[in-house]
């Protein structure tokens, strides 16, 4: 993908060590830092995934400034799924008979002072490039709620317990040893769906709006503090009007 600019920001992929260090500090800075785990400065989120990963950049560009950080995994078809970071908490094997191009985005984070809406939509364009110019017919990975008290997101809980289960022919099974099943506990729970939406994650509603899907259950990730579902959207599910404006985004 060739670097592009919208406004004051640009989107780009990382092409030094630089840059993937620079991604892995933003990473480290929204996920970790928020935890109270002390920084020294330098301190880094990283995997052996990433070297595996294209890693998207978005800088300002009248400061520099690396304001957004997310990484992708393109794979062959499911047969490759095991190779993913979402493999590591779910079990995938009904995906595992996906017969096309694959992508898990993953690690999307925003600098902890950045706030500005038009950053997103960058990273959206970004991504709609990506995976076109990748021929991907799924989008996957994991989307996160910040805590791990399960009360807290309950009506969110409840709301993709009736609208966005996954298709059963990919139905993401229980892998992880703390999880919280959702589906099966807020069964008779009628969520109201102003709160439930404003309740939802960011990155989770623009799953939703696309189409996507999630598991029946959410992983405790006690160390980030954070409870997340495997998301799911089938590209060629997404809806006619949403497909318009990512691909306006991706001009």
């Amino acid at each position: 993908m060739q670097p592009y600019c919208k406004g004051r920001y640009r989107a780009r992929l990382a092409d030094t060590p630089d840059d993937l260090r620079a991604s892995q500090r933003l990473r480290w800075l929204a996920f970790v830092a928020r935890t109270g785990t002390a920084d020294d400065g330098h301190a880094l989120d990283l995997d052996e995934l990433d070297a595996d990963c294209s890693h998207m950049l978005i800088e300002d560009v009248q400061t520099g400034q690396l304001v957004c950080s997310l990484r992708f995994l393109p794979l062959a078809d499911g047969s490759q799924i095991a190779r993913s970071y979402s493999a590591r908490y779910y079990d995938l094997a009904a995906l595992g008979r996906f017969d096309g191009p694959m992508v898990e985005m993953g690690r999307f984070c925003l600098h902890p002072d950045c706030h500005d809406p038009d950053v997103i939509r960058l990273a959206w364009g970004a991504l709609t490039r990506f995976i076109d110019e990748s021929g991907a017919q799924m989008l996957f990975g994991c989307s996160s709620f910040t805590g791990c008290e399960p009360e807290a997101h309950a009506e969110a809980f409840a709301m993709l317990k009736d609208r966005h289960l996954a298709p059963r022919a990919w139905w993401p099974r229980v892998k992880a040893p703390d999880v919280f099943r959702f589906a099966r506990a807020l069964r008779l729970r009628q969520p109201d769906p102003r709160q439930a939406m404003a309740a939802m994650p960011p990155l989770l509603r623009s799953y939703l709006a696309m189409g996507g899907w999630v598991s029946d259950h959410a992983v405790v990730d006690h160390a980030l503090k954070t409870m997340h579902v495997f998301t799911g959207v089938e590209i060629r599910a997404i809806p006619p009007a949403r497909r318009r404006l990512l691909h306006a985004l991706a001009e």
